[in-house]
Protein backbone atom coordinates (compact mmCIF):
# COMPACT_ATOMS: atom_id res chain seq x y z
CA UNK A 1 0.00 0.00 0.00
CA UNK A 2 1.64 3.54 -1.14
CA UNK A 3 0.60 6.76 1.06
CA UNK A 4 0.11 10.28 -1.23
CA UNK A 5 3.55 11.21 0.54
CA UNK A 6 6.47 10.42 -1.75
CA UNK A 7 9.25 8.82 -0.60
CA UNK A 8 12.67 10.49 0.23
CA UNK A 9 15.81 9.18 1.13
CA UNK A 10 17.56 9.68 4.55
CA UNK A 11 20.67 11.68 4.88
CA UNK A 12 23.78 10.13 3.56
CA UNK A 13 21.56 7.47 0.95
CA UNK A 14 21.86 8.86 -2.66
CA UNK A 15 19.86 7.70 -5.26
CA UNK A 16 20.38 4.33 -7.46
CA UNK A 17 20.83 7.04 -10.83
CA UNK A 18 23.81 9.03 -8.11
CA UNK A 19 21.85 12.02 -8.07
CA UNK A 20 22.25 14.02 -4.54
CA UNK A 21 20.45 13.51 -1.66
CA UNK A 22 17.18 15.54 -1.11
CA UNK A 23 15.04 16.62 1.63
CA UNK A 24 11.42 17.32 0.86
CA UNK A 25 9.86 20.29 2.64
CA UNK A 26 6.77 20.68 4.44
CA UNK A 27 5.64 23.00 1.07
CA UNK A 28 6.37 19.94 -1.13
CA UNK A 29 10.03 22.04 -2.59
CA UNK A 30 13.09 19.60 -2.21
CA UNK A 31 15.95 21.18 -1.12
CA UNK A 32 19.67 19.62 -1.11
CA UNK A 33 21.34 17.77 1.90
CA UNK A 34 23.31 20.13 3.98
CA UNK A 35 27.20 19.25 2.67
CA UNK A 36 29.85 19.47 5.27
CA UNK A 37 31.29 22.37 5.46
CA UNK A 38 34.15 23.37 3.25
CA UNK A 39 37.52 23.47 4.77
CA UNK A 40 38.00 27.25 5.90
CA UNK A 41 41.32 28.67 3.91
CA UNK A 42 44.33 28.90 5.45
CA UNK A 43 43.47 26.05 8.42
CA UNK A 44 43.49 22.99 6.20
CA UNK A 45 45.83 20.16 7.58
CA UNK A 46 47.16 18.06 6.01
CA UNK A 47 46.20 14.14 6.82
CA UNK A 48 49.14 11.78 7.30
CA UNK A 49 51.77 11.14 10.26
CA UNK A 50 52.81 13.61 12.65
CA UNK A 51 55.83 15.77 11.41
CA UNK A 52 57.50 17.30 14.39
CA UNK A 53 60.40 19.93 13.69
CA UNK A 54 63.12 22.18 16.49
CA UNK A 55 64.87 24.81 16.53
CA UNK A 56 68.23 25.28 18.82
CA UNK A 57 68.15 25.64 21.91
CA UNK A 58 67.71 29.69 23.46
CA UNK A 59 69.17 29.88 26.57
CA UNK A 60 69.33 32.10 29.43
CA UNK A 61 70.69 32.53 33.44
CA UNK A 62 69.41 30.48 36.25
CA UNK A 63 69.84 30.78 40.13
CA UNK A 64 72.74 28.80 39.95
CA UNK A 65 76.26 29.10 37.54
CA UNK A 66 75.80 24.80 36.75
CA UNK A 67 72.30 25.50 35.70
CA UNK A 68 70.55 27.68 32.77
CA UNK A 69 67.16 27.31 31.67
CA UNK A 70 66.85 26.45 28.15
CA UNK A 71 63.89 27.07 25.63
CA UNK A 72 63.12 24.91 22.33
CA UNK A 73 60.79 25.70 19.61
CA UNK A 74 58.45 22.37 18.10
CA UNK A 75 56.46 22.57 15.25
CA UNK A 76 54.14 20.10 14.39
CA UNK A 77 53.56 20.29 10.53
CA UNK A 78 51.76 16.88 10.47
CA UNK A 79 47.89 15.33 10.13
CA UNK A 80 47.99 14.03 13.59
CA UNK A 81 49.42 14.39 17.13
CA UNK A 82 52.48 13.90 18.58
CA UNK A 83 51.75 11.59 21.29
CA UNK A 84 55.35 10.48 23.04
CA UNK A 85 59.45 11.20 23.08
CA UNK A 86 61.88 12.49 24.76
CA UNK A 87 64.64 15.53 24.20
CA UNK A 88 67.90 15.06 25.06
CA UNK A 89 70.16 18.24 25.81
CA UNK A 90 73.60 18.57 25.19
CA UNK A 91 75.43 20.48 27.79
CA UNK A 92 79.11 21.32 26.86
CA UNK A 93 81.35 22.34 30.67
CA UNK A 94 83.59 25.42 29.14
CA UNK A 95 86.87 26.23 30.71
CA UNK A 96 88.10 29.85 31.44
CA UNK A 97 89.87 29.64 28.09
CA UNK A 98 86.90 28.43 26.34
CA UNK A 99 87.91 25.31 26.11
CA UNK A 100 85.59 22.97 25.32
CA UNK A 101 86.11 19.75 28.36
CA UNK A 102 83.45 17.68 27.73
CA UNK A 103 79.35 17.33 26.84
CA UNK A 104 76.77 16.55 29.57
CA UNK A 105 73.34 14.37 28.38
CA UNK A 106 70.35 15.01 30.26
CA UNK A 107 67.18 13.55 28.72
CA UNK A 108 63.74 14.82 29.73
CA UNK A 109 59.89 14.23 28.41
CA UNK A 110 58.81 16.01 25.35
CA UNK A 111 55.91 17.83 26.46
CA UNK A 112 52.85 15.90 24.83
CA UNK A 113 50.53 15.93 23.40
CA UNK A 114 51.36 18.35 20.55
CA UNK A 115 48.68 18.33 17.86
CA UNK A 116 48.62 18.52 14.80
CA UNK A 117 49.52 22.12 13.41
CA UNK A 118 50.40 22.97 16.79
CA UNK A 119 53.59 24.93 18.11
CA UNK A 120 54.88 24.66 21.57
CA UNK A 121 57.77 26.54 23.32
CA UNK A 122 58.39 24.63 26.73
CA UNK A 123 61.25 25.78 28.99
CA UNK A 124 63.45 23.52 31.06
CA UNK A 125 66.17 24.16 34.20
CA UNK A 126 69.05 21.80 32.56
CA UNK A 127 71.43 21.77 35.49
CA UNK A 128 75.20 19.45 35.64
CA UNK A 129 77.07 18.12 38.87
CA UNK A 130 78.57 21.08 40.41
CA UNK A 131 81.82 19.65 40.74
CA UNK A 132 81.76 19.83 36.93
CA UNK A 133 81.41 24.07 37.04
CA UNK A 134 84.07 25.08 39.37
CA UNK A 135 85.08 28.47 39.16
CA UNK A 136 85.85 30.10 35.93
CA UNK A 137 84.22 27.51 34.21
CA UNK A 138 80.12 27.62 32.89
CA UNK A 139 78.15 25.24 31.21
CA UNK A 140 76.40 25.81 28.08
CA UNK A 141 73.89 23.87 26.51
CA UNK A 142 74.27 23.58 22.75
CA UNK A 143 73.05 20.51 21.25
CA UNK A 144 69.10 19.14 21.12
CA UNK A 145 67.67 15.95 20.02
CA UNK A 146 64.30 14.52 19.89
CA UNK A 147 63.02 11.18 19.95
CA UNK A 148 58.96 11.04 19.39
CA UNK A 149 55.86 9.39 18.17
Amino acid sequence: MRSGRPRTPGPGAGTASGAPDVTGGADGRTTPAPASPAPTPGRSRASGPADLSWGAPATAAADSRRCQKVTVAFRNSGGTAVRSGTVTFGTHIIGALGIDWGTVSSTVDLPVPIAAGARSRPTWTVCVDAWRVPLGVHIETRDVSVQWQ
